[in-house]
């Protein structure tokens, strides 16, 4: 059959409602003018841009070759203490959140007062930003790597704690009902029902937030809290450019090699081969 037959028996599928494409057109004008509107707030100018191409050269230039200016060893160490920063803020984080995740999860609690409690709790964790909490850190504890230990802890626990609880209400209920049909109790189904089922998930998502948390460490080190971001706010003042580019060299290869083993640890996790 042609389109014009198809059309004839069949018009509605081939009718678009006038109210569907005027949703469209007003969402799309309401899209671009709300980022017109920030362009104008915000002091948005392609001159400004271009202009400052020129400035952005130099600088590049200015950071040929990476150097360590003598200071390799010290930098070493710091990139350690960040690994460390990042290590130790993942684990606090995912050792306090794997409980809240059941108590969160309403396959598990289905007390509605309890679910939402744990749920709000995560979120007030989760809304603010690791760098707002590293700036409370140092406050309460002093300059130094505890104090980003903490806040990347957190941070990822609200975070952390969300996505478990995900996992858990989408686990295969199937084995959590045969362990309770053969006689088990809540907490037996929890632990032969459900952890086994979500452990792979729960542990690649914590390899996920450690590679992201090498990062957050060095930028929660510009503020204080210890690690290779101290050398890299000291030395950008002070226009070390080159030892600057040697540092974000140190931090790219960092950052490669733990997404290298991270991936295979997942796929290991998740049940794929690895490659």
């Amino acid at each position: 059959m042609d389109v014009a037959a198809l059309r004839r028996l069949y018009p509605d599928a081939f009718r678009t409602p006038w109210r569907g494409r005027l949703a469209v057109v007003a969402a799309t004008a309401a899209v671009l003018g709300l980022a017109a509107v920030a362009m104008v707030r915000l002091d948005f100018s392609p001159a400004r841009l271009l202009g400052g191409l020129g400035r952005l050269a130099d600088f590049s230039l200015m950071m040929v070759p990476p150097s360590a200016g003598g200071r390799f060893w010290d930098f070493l160490h710091a990139l350690g203490e960040t690994l460390a920063i990042a290590f130790l803020g993942t684990l606090t984080a995912a050792v306090l959140a794997f409980p809240m995740a059941f108590l969160a999860a309403r396959n598990v609690v289905p007390n509605v007062f309890v679910h939402f409690a744990a749920r709000r709790s995560l979120d007030v964790f989760r809304s603010v930003d690791v760098l707002i909490w590293a700036l409370i850190w140092i406050n309460v504890v002093g300059l130094g790597p505890f104090a980003g230990a903490l806040a990347i802890a957190c941070s990822d626990f609200g975070a952390l704690g969300k996505l478990f609880s995900e996992a858990v209400e989408t686990v295969d209920r199937k084995a959590a009902e045969g362990v309770s049909a053969s006689g088990g109790s809540n907490l037996h189904r929890i632990r032969f029902g459900i952890v086994p089922a979500v452990l792979p998930v729960l542990g690649s998502q914590v390899l996920y937030y450690f590679e992201s948390n090498t990062r957050s460490a060095t930028i929660i080190g510009i503020v204080g809290a210890g690690g290779i971001g101290q050398y890299l706010t000291e030395l950008i003042r002070v226009l070390e450019l080159q030892q600057v580019a040697f540092l974000v060299l140190m931090i790219l290869v960092t950052v490669a090699a733990i997404d290298a083993i991270s991936s295979r640890l997942r796929r290991a996790l998740i049940g794929e081969q690895a490659r």
